[in-house]
C-alpha cells in the first residue's frame, strides 16, 4: 500500500482492522487506523479523508487503494480484469479484447459468451486505455453557432443518432459569437477533449469570407456552408427547395410571390432568397421588396402585418415554418383569409407544420439524411486517415403541398 512507508512495516504488534489478525507484524492493506499511525511514528501520506481525521478509529477510505472499495472483513474488492472475463468465458484475453473493441472477426456465439461474462462480473472496458493504445476515441466533436434554429437542432439530433449507431458518441461545443478566434478556440477545446473528427454546423454566412479558416490537418465535415471549394460540405439543396416553392405558387396562377427572409448572416437564408429572386426573374415576373425576418414566429408576424396592407399580395414564401406561423396569425388578425386571399408556403417541414391552421404547404428538409451523410463522411476520413476532397454533397428537398396554398382570387389587383 502506497500510504504505509518502510518505517511502518518494521513496527510490530500493530492491530488490524476489525481484529481479524493479531500480532502479525505487518498491517493489512487498507486497514491502518489513526491509532496505528501514532504507534508507527510515521504519518500516512495524504490518503486519510476528512472523516478519518474526525473519527480516529475509522479505517482509511477507498482512496488509499486504487480500483478497490471497502467490503466487510477489511479486504478490498479488486477491479475486474480482462483476464477474469476470459477465464469465466473460457476464451483468450485476446478474444475478450476483440469483443470489447467491437472487432467484427468474432463469431456470434463466442461474442455473446464473452458479453455474458462481462455482465456477470460487471466488467467495464477501459475506454481511455483503449484510446491511447489504438489512437481512436470513438467520439465526434460537433461545433455550431446556435441550437435555437430548427435546422441546427434537428441536424445535431440526426448526427447523434447515426453516430451512436456506429458506436460513436458526440461532444458538443456551441459558439456564441462566430469569430476566427472563437472557431479556433473551439477546435482547440475539441483537441483537449480527445475527439477523432469534427462536424462544424456553420449555419452562419461566415466560411465564405476570409474571416474564418478551419485548422489544417483536422478531419472535418462542414454543414450549411458555401465552402465546398475548400472543405467537405453536406448541405440541403436550399436553392432547389426555394425554386420549388416559388414555382408552385406561380403555377397556381399568382402573378408574383412576396418573400420573408431569414437573417442576413445565414447562408441558408441567403441561398433561399437568391433562388426566390432568380425564379421570379426567369419567369419574367415583378420582384417585390423582401421583408426581413430572423427565423422567429415574431418576425414572421411583423412581416405579416405589413403584407396584410398590400392589396396586391396574394402569395408569400416564408424562409422557414416558424416565420410562416407568425405570418398566418397576422393575416388572420387583419381579416386576410388563407388560402382564399393569400397563399403561404414555408420551408423546413417541421412536425407541427401539418397542424397549423390551415395546414402549411412547405419545403421538406431531410435532416436525418443530412446527419447520416455527415457521419458517413467523417467516419470515412477517420478510417482512411486523411481528409475528404473538397466538394458539396447536396441532400434533395421536396415540396409538401397542403391547404395553405390555392389559386389567387379572381378579383386580385395587380401587384
Amino acid at each position: 500500500m502506497e500510504a504505509v512507508n518502510r518505517g511502518d512495516r518494521e513496527q510490530t504488534d500493530t492491530p488490524t482492522s476489525g481484529g481479524d489478525r493479531e500480532q502479525t507484524g505487518t498491517p493489512t492493506n487498507g486497514d491502518v487506523r489513526r491509532d496505528d499511525r501514532r504507534q508507527a511514528g510515521t504519518p500516512v501520506g495524504g490518503n486519510a479523508q476528512r472523516g478519518d481525521r474526525e473519527h480516529p478509529g475509522s479505517p482509511i477510505s477507498g482512496s488509499a487503494q486504487r480500483g478497490g472499495s471497502d467490503i466487510p472483513g477489511g479486504r478490498r474488492k479488486q477491479r475486474v480484469s480482462m483476464a477474469d472475463v476470459a477465464k469465466l468465458a473460457g476464451v483468450s484475453s485476446q478474444t475478450v479484447s476483440r469483443v470489447s473493441n467491437g472487432h467484427p472477426g468474432v463469431i456470434d456465439s463466442t461474442r455473446e459468451q464473452v458479453l455474458a461474462a462481462m455482465r456477470e462480473l460487471g466488467y467495464r472496458p477501459n475506454s481511455a486505455a483503449r484510446a491511447l493504445r489504438y489512437g481512436q476515441f470513438n467520439t465526434i466533436g460537433v461545433i455550431l453557432f446556435s441550437l435555437a434554429s430548427t435546422g441546427n437542432s434537428r441536424t445535431v439530433e440526426a448526427i447523434a443518432t447515426h453516430a451512436a449507431a456506429e458506436g460513436y458518441a458526440i461532444t458538443l461545443i456551441p459558439i456564441d459569437v462566430p469569430t476566427q478566434d472563437n472557431v479556433l478556440g473551439a477546435f482547440t477545446r475539441m483537441g483537449e477533449l480527445a475527439v477523432d473528427a469534427v462536424i462544424a454546423i456553420i449555419e452562419i454566412y461566415l466560411l465564405d469570407t476570409v474571416s474564418v479558416t478551419l485548422p489544417p490537418g483536422v478531419h472535418v465535415v462542414v454543414v450549411d456552408s458555401d465552402a465546398g471549394d475548400r472543405y467537405s460540405v453536406v448541405d440541403t439543396n436550399q436553392a432547389d427547395g426555394a425554386r420549388q416553392a416559388v414555382r408552385h405558387l406561380l403555377d397556381l396562377g399568382h402573378r408574383t410571390v412576396w418573400h420573408v427572409t431569414g437573417p442576413r448572416t445565414s447562408y441558408a437564408a441567403q441561398s433561399r432568397a437568391r433562388a426566390w429572386r432568380a425564379t421570379l426573374e426567369e419567369a419574367g415576373r415583378p420582384v417585390p421588396p423582401a421583408l426581413p425576418g430572423d427565423w422567429s414566429a415574431e418576425s414572421g408576424y411583423a412581416a405579416g402585418l405589413a403584407l396584410a396592407g398590400e392589396p396586391g399580395c396574394t402569395a408569400v414564401f416564408a424562409a422557414n415554418d416558424q416565420m410562416a406561423l407568425g405570418l398566418l396569425r397576422a393575416l388572420h388578425e387583419r381579416g386576410r383569409t388563407v388560402p382564399g386571399e393569400v397563399s403561404v408556403v414555408g420551408f423546413d417541414d417541421i412536425p407541427d407544420s401539418a397542424y397549423f391552421v390551415p395546414p402549411l404547404t412547405t419545403v421538406h428538409q431531410d435532416f436525418a439524411e443530412v446527419g447520416r451523410r455527415c457521419v458517413r463522411q467523417v467516419l470515412a476520413q477517420i478510417r482512411d486517415g486523411k481528409s475528404s476532397p473538397p466538394g458539396t454533397d447536396l441532400v434533395p428537398t421536396s415540396l409538401m403541398v397542403r391547404r395553405s396554398t390555392a389559386p389567387p382570387p379572381a378579383s386580385a389587383p395587380a401587384p
